[in-house]
């Protein structure tokens, strides 16, 4: 579904603002595909979903935008124009940060925020910085690489028919070949320069999960002490896997986002 240059994912069914919406927010170098799999099921178990492409990304028209902040001012308007009052936010990775930065600016219409793979400060290494200006490829090659647990490896991974770790790699491939050139480095610097996790942290009042994976080499466990004391009532779930959970453990995500949504 189109609202204006923006593309949602509605699931496979017509979007209906009544229902009680969750909008889903990619991360960096994705769009709405990485939420396949979780997306569906919530639309046609009584959910109006919106899983969106960033602008720039996937089927949305760009300009790609430079900032978490500008990203949420977007994504307010986008549900204006969808006329949603109220929603639940699901956030992976910078999507996370987006999603927080979202429910600190409206407060008023965030229900609920489950936070996937999110970590702040969202701090991305000068190796992949550089990589992702003047070497995409190989950016993309290292995020592969780090974003899946072995686990997810060709033909250990349990869902018949996909390969999660060549899924990503094509999906960057991809974003890359439609996007404006250098929009992994837009999306990491956007990660990299965002400042006020703190304050929309402390702002904070509904419910709030964090989806962790163990074996997660991007937003590591370890790296995540900061915003959990920042958000004390936070639910937490841990599901065996990486960076890119959505994939490599569909069911144990989409089972830990079913009970926090409802």
């Amino acid at each position: 579904m189109m609202f204006g240059d923006s593309y949602c994912y509605t699931g496979g069914k017509t979007f209906d603002p009544a229902l009680p919406t969750v909008v889903m927010i990619h991360g960096a170098q994705n769009d709405h595909s990485v939420w396949a799999l979780q997306s569906r099921y919530l639309a046609h178990h009584g959910f109006g979903v919106l899983a969106l492409d960033l602008p720039g990304h996937g089927r949305s028209r760009g300009p790609a935008l430079r900032s978490v902040g500008e990203i949420a001012d977007w994504l307010l308007g986008l549900l204006d124009a969808a006329g949603v009052t109220s929603a639940a936010l699901v956030g992976h990775s910078m999507g996370a940060l987006i999603a927080l930065e979202t429910a600190h600016r409206a407060p008023e219409r965030i229900t609920r925020l489950a936070l996937l793979g999110a970590t702040y400060p969202m701090k991305v290494s000068d190796t992949l910085l550089d990589a992702a200006l003047n070497a995409e490829g190989d950016a993309i090659d290292m995020v592969t690489i780090w974003s899946h647990s072995s686990y997810a490896q060709k033909p250990s991974f349990p869902g018949p028919g996909f390969y999660a770790s060549g899924m990503t790699k094509h999906l960057m491939e991809r974003i890359s070949a439609q996007g404006e050139p250098q929009l992994f480095h837009t999306d990491f610097t956007a990660c990299n320069s965002y400042a006020n996790g703190d304050s929309a942290a402390a702002s904070v009042r509904c419910p709030v999960q964090f989806i962790f994976g163990s074996k997660d080499m991007m937003t590591p466990p370890r790296s995540t002490k900061a915003l959990l004391a920042a958000l004390p009532g936070a639910r937490t779930v841990t599901v065996d896997a990486g960076h890119q959970m959505m994939a490599e453990q569909p069911d144990a995500v989409l089972d830990a986002l079913l009970a926090f949504l409802r």
